[in-house]
């Protein structure tokens, strides 16, 4: 079962809402996304200046490099990819040889319009609005679709809304629910595999929110482990003032991860069918805190696992990988115009 009902959740958030002191997202944890590391640099080697004279030689080049050192006399330089020298200086010098067409910049690639660039020099467009085609689903217990549109709705208590799309987009709504998450992302079931059997697991989000969430809210990655059974976020945005604090948590150190600093932190948890794990009422919790809010950006999960393996924050078995919206009440609503997860 996806999210069976989850009793001690809405006990264990209600006891560390005093703890948690969330302000607005626009205060949230982190900075702005940094961009990537990926766009490959388009410039090459070695410039296209003539060859010289007697005295002077030099490698004509291609694209965006240093210029080949002039010659110093002698005969007229041939130019092995630049224009042919004068008689009596090694040859005319080229202009550094011509830069590829389209090469992309190393700092995380080209910036969509409006948008932000991931690791890889990925574009995602923030400025981007839902999809047309969208299907509805109201309920407190729900899931469906399947491999990396895979969705799922639960809440303790008054139903809520979350509409797909045949695109990685997705839109939820709530009202009065003590605590309601809605998520779309990989879903991998049992598949015995951890999460290093995956290759890079990455996500890319752009969303917008309204309205209120009540006394806590996590704009996060979200899964779950079994053997050991961890259910795990990796929170980049929130209602609230960033960056949250779950409460009765124990501070597991920090790390740079796209960018920027976050925090991790584990704590304990139980309840009566609360977790994806058969037959466990009482299971760990794994946070990824980043200190400055973002509304767009990429994440690199894989990143984010290792850095809690050397913390000694160890997962097991994964559930899923999932781009969510938790909240703890209130009445409000959220677009995510960009909500993908990959693994490859």
């Amino acid at each position: 079962m996806l999210r069976p009902h989850r009793l001690s959740k809405s006990v264990c958030v209600t006891a560390c809402a005093a703890a948690l002191a969330l302000s607005a997202c626009a205060g949230s944890v982190l900075t702005s996304d940094p961009g990537g590391s990926g766009g490959e640099s388009a410039t090459a080697t070695g410039g296209s200046s003539g060859e010289a004279g007697a005295t002077g030689s030099s490698q004509g080049g291609s694209s965006g490099g240093t210029a080949g050192k002039t010659g110093s006399g002698g005969a007229v330089g041939t130019g092995a990819g630049g224009s042919a020298g004068a008689s009596g200086t090694g040859g005319r010098t080229g202009a550094g040889g011509v830069t590829a067409a389209g090469g992309r910049t190393g700092a995380g690639g080209t910036t969509a319009t409006g948008g932000a660039t991931g690791a890889g020099g990925s574009m995602i467009d923030c400025a981007g609005t839902l999809p047309a085609g969208g299907t509805a689903h109201t309920s407190t217990n729900l899931t469906g679709g399947t491999g990396a549109l895979s969705w799922s709705i639960w809440t303790n208590s008054a139903a809520g809304t979350i509409t797909t799309f045949p695109t990685a987009a997705f839109s939820a709504s709530w009202n009065g629910s003590n605590d309601f998450l809605a998520r779309l992302g990989e879903e991998w079931g049992n598949s015995g595999k951890t999460f290093d059997k995956f290759g890079t697991i990455t996500a890319q989000f752009a969303e917008t929110k309204s309205g209120t969430a009540g006394g806590f809210s996590y704009i996060a990655i979200y899964g779950w482990s079994t053997n050991p059974c961890i259910e795990y976020y990796i929170i980049d945005d929130s209602y609230n003032r960033m960056p949250v604090n779950p409460g009765m948590t124990t501070n597991k150190g920090t790390a740079t991860i796209d960018g920027s600093l976050y925090t991790f932190y584990t704590r304990p948890t139980s309840g009566t069918g609360g977790s994806r794990c058969t037959g466990v009422n009482s299971w760990t919790q794994f946070y990824s805190v980043r200190q400055t809010a973002r509304q767009c950006g990429q994440i690199s999960i894989t990143e984010h696992f290792k850095a809690w393996a050397a913390a000694g924050m160890t997962l097991g078995t994964l559930l899923e990988a999932k781009i969510l919206i938790e909240t703890g009440g209130g009445t409000g609503s959220i677009n995510f115009t960009t909500a993908s997860v990959t693994a490859q």
